[in-house]
């Protein structure tokens, strides 16, 4: 029986995924749930298993995009799996052949001697596509019998950028995964589509620091070796900030405003096939225990791949960390539709002016990009500054007064 594979659907908006990798041959024998392939869809790349076990024969290639539902390989289940050696038998009648091959004289015609090249010429089709470039066929190496300059030598080729220094000058053309083209054209139409603003703000860090070496021990013991970082305080001073604000935790379409009664918040990660920001739900109604164990969590799925689409879908608000890059300032670009992402950066001990002294503290650069055309200036910046005062005064705006209490629940 000829099983005929097709792309499952990773969700609901999810029409066509790229063949990213096989991780199979073609004439491989697999088992059942065997993972097969990688998957790009424009929102995770994911694995995709034999739905049986038997040879399978490959009808897809390394980066073809197909739609969901259609056919990317045949398995044939009615083939036996094929043994760690090849029977005894078998063997003796391979070498039986191999004796009576040595026992004809084979004749074979003198080969005809191909066209011969010097080193560094161009084949005519080379030739063509060099003289289009403007390209001297001295300034490339070629690959092919003798140096000779090959079609895909010439395809391949660029234009000086100068004299060459010496050291290393080589390049290399990859083809990028749809995750990252799709995140590429959602960057670039954040900026296109949207009338983006950014505002900055400080934040002295010392009180949260006094908190997390007070109570992070208690905390690790407590909740099974889970750790009290910076993003819990940062998660639950901006969803205070959005409920004080709801027009930064709502989204234009197209002439309508909508606004959410619950914070969604997107945690941006950086993953091994990319940018990712998976999705804290209702993240207002967790404690510190259940944001830490949900970005925990989800870090952990992209880190190893498993990050689902349902994982990264909808979220109203967006929290990115440049600061574990060692970023000083930046402008984060919206997460469309969202109309707001917050900016945490590298915390540096700076001198500050603390009641009319010279004091020197932690501080971090915190910025807010945000979608004017729905959100305005006194909004934007009271967010922001209510995501400073939280964050600044934890014990009473973020733990109610009983920082005890808050790291138990």
């Amino acid at each position: 029986m000829i099983l005929e594979m097709k792309v499952p659907s990773p969700g609901e908006s999810i029409k066509e995924v790229e063949i990213a990798t096989w991780l199979v041959k073609d004439g491989d024998y697999v088992e059942k749930d065997q993972a097969i392939a990688e998957v790009d869809s424009d929102k995770a790349t994911l694995e995709l298993p034999a739905e049986a076990s038997g040879i399978i024969s490959l009808k897809a290639e390394e980066g073809d995009t197909v739609a969901v539902g259609a056919i990317v390989c045949h398995i044939d289940t009615d083939a036996a799996k094929p043994s760690a050696s090849a029977p005894v038998a078998e063997v003796k009648k391979e070498e039986a052949k191999v004796v009576e091959v040595k026992k004809e004289e084979v004749k074979v015609a003198a080969p005809v001697a191909p066209t011969s090249y010097a080193s560094g010429t161009p084949s005519p089709a080379a030739r063509k596509i060099l003289d289009e470039k403007n390209i001297q066929p001295s300034d490339i190496v070629g690959t092919g019998k003798d140096g000779r300059i090959t079609k895909d030598d010439a395809i391949n080729a660029v234009p000086s950028m100068g004299t060459p220094t010496g050291g290393n000058r080589g390049s290399e053309r990859s083809k990028l995964s749809m995750l990252r083209r799709k995140v590429a054209e959602r960057l670039v139409a954040a900026k296109n589509d949207t009338a983006m603003l950014t505002t900055f703000n400080e934040v002295n860090m010392t009180p949260i620091n006094t908190l997390r070496n007070e109570f992070k021990d208690a905390f690790k013991a407590k909740h099974g070796g889970l750790g009290l970082g910076y993003m819990s305080f940062f998660t639950k001073a901006v969803t205070r900030a959005l409920q004080l604000y709801p027009d930064v935790n709502s989204m234009m379409d197209g002439d309508y405003k909508i606004a959410y009664d619950f914070c969604d918040i997107s945690i941006a990660v950086s993953g091994p096939k990319g940018l990712m920001v998976p999705v804290v739900r209702n993240a207002e109604n967790l404690t510190f225990r259940g944001i830490e164990a949900d970005i925990k969590r989800l870090a952990l799925k992209a880190r190893d791949g498993q990050i689902t689409v349902d994982d990264m879908t909808g979220g109203t608000f967006t929290i990115t960390n440049g600061g574990v890059f060692g970023s000083m300032l930046s402008t984060p670009i919206i997460n469309p539709p969202q109309s707001g992402i917050l900016g945490m950066h590298n915390i540096i001990e700076r001198p500050i002016a603390v009641n009319g002294k010279v004091e020197i503290h932690p501080m971090m650069y915190v910025a807010l990009s945000y979608d004017h055309r729905i959100i305005d200036g006194r909004e934007s910046v009271g967010f922001l500054v209510a995501v400073k005062e939280a964050l600044e005064n934890p014990v009473e705006l973020l733990c109610g007064g009983n920082p005890k209490k808050a790291f138990e629940m």
